[in-house]
């Protein structure tokens, strides 16, 4: 296989799996979870009943009570903070589910406010708990109901609810329940990243060099995603981590919702913006190397880097809708027109690099093409229940000319690179 049929091929996995994951149309679908405890009923219905006396059993939950002004709603509070840096608040509905038996426990609910999420992002959602005795045990069922878009959010709800009846355990043999799971744990992602690099060098060459360039595209992305996790504390974010997803890349995570559209376009393009000092270092790396001063052998996998550098975090400022680009993009400019010009001019900029290089038309044509349909298949967004703060003057002055530079860096690592390497 050709190395340009092992990057089609490449391209064809990854933009299938990221229909599948964001945008494949899945219906109503049920999630459901059945475990047994040894308890009673009784103990377990009291943990699991919104109003119930243990019903702030989770260590994630703050607090969770009936409102004595309107019945069978629940207020719940949660340690996650909300843009305001106060405990997120949801209000819940609880009804009777049908069809249970005379010795069992149950409820449904419902959300019908948030704090921090637009109450349309709860419009299909039904939950459905039942507790059934079975012998000396108690049997635990739950149900969750909504409607997906792409199978990311399924499998995270899966998974977290998992989390939550291991943690459940916990707390009923020791009384004290504990964070569950080992997926975000750095050793966890390290395994992942090298598990990325080993699956993405049988695309770039099935020998030493192609381990190169598949470890150097895993560095820059988890690069990346540092500068984009350095953006977040600079923030306020108690808590910021990685998550590595192989053959796709990785994404940073941030502790609370965005306050403000400034708050969103810094920490949408210090992805590329941190990793623009690298280039003049690796630059004169590269004119040490040629002095004699730094190994020789060090200047071809320097400029390797550099463009992988330059490449990866140019492509990723494309004025895309969930590129970092168009997310810096839609905050500087707020009308459509505006916009509309401001997308033509960075991406006349890119596609001007891309002819410094000696790249064909057709072929930027086709890449630009490429890119613009992962845009449209790289999911929605989820409205938020507050509007952001919107940007002073000053800031969005700052923000735009920071695009301007991590295009104008990473551009220049490009044609850098090109020139000492072709």
């Amino acid at each position: 296989m050709t190395t340009l049929q092992s990057a089609i091929l490449l391209l064809v996995i990854n933009l299938g799996l990221l229909w599948l994951l964001m945008r494949a149309p899945l219906g109503r679908r049920t999630i459901r979870l059945n475990r047994t405890y040894r308890c009673s009923p009784e103990i377990l219905w009291n943990a699991m009943n919104p109003a119930g006396p243990d019903a702030s059993w989770h260590h994630s939950v703050l607090s969770s009570r009936p409102l004595a002004n309107r019945q069978g709603v629940i207020e719940q509070t949660y340690r996650h903070l909300d843009k305001n840096g106060a405990p997120s608040r949801r209000l819940l509905v609880l009804q009777s589910p049908p069809h249970v038996a005379s010795n069992a426990y149950g409820f449904q609910s419902r959300v019908i406010d948030d704090s921090t999420l637009d109450p349309s992002f709860w419009s299909n959602y039904c939950e459905r708990r039942i507790i059934r005795p079975t012998g000396v045990d108690a049997l635990l069922e739950v149900e969750q109901t909504d409607r997906y878009r792409g199978l990311a959010f399924l499998m995270f709800r899966y998974f977290v609810l998992r989390r939550e009846m291991k943690a459940l355990d916990g707390w009923l043999k020791t009384g004290e329940s504990l964070p569950q799971g080992y997926f975000e744990r750095p050793v966890v992602q390290g395994g992942l990243a090298v598990l990325s690099t080993l699956l993405l060098w049988p695309f770039l060459g099935f020998d030493a060099t192609g381990l190169m360039l598949s470890t150097f595209l895993t560095l820059v992305i988890a690069l990346h995603e540092l500068g984009h996790m350095a953006a977040y504390r600079m923030f306020g974010h108690a808590s910021v981590r990685m998550i590595f997803i192989p053959l796709l890349g990785g994404i940073a995570i941030g502790g609370r919702p965005y306050r403000s559209l400034f708050e969103v376009a810094t920490c949408a393009l210090m992805g590329a913006g941190m990793s623009a000092f690298l280039v003049p270092i690796i630059a004169v790396s590269t004119q040490l190397s040629d002095a004699g001063l730094l190994p020789s052998v060090s200047r071809g996998p320097l400029l390797t880097f550099m463009l992988i550098l330059g490449a990866f975090n140019l492509l990723n400022l494309l004025p895309m809708h969930r590129f970092d680009g168009g997310q810096v993009l839609r905050q500087v400019f707020r009308t459509r027109r505006s916009q509309i010009a401001a997308s033509f001019v960075v991406t006349l900029c890119i596609l001007g690099i891309g002819f410094e290089i000696g790249l064909p038309a057709e072929m930027l044509t086709a890449g630009l093409l490429v890119f613009t349909l992962v845009s449209l298949i790289s999911g929605g967004s989820v409205k938020p229940r507050q509007m952001l703060d919107e940007m002073k003057d000053g800031e969005r002055m700052l923000v735009a000319f920071g695009l301007y530079a991590a295009i104008a860096m990473h551009g220049y690592a490009i044609i850098f690179a090109t020139e000492k390497l072709f």
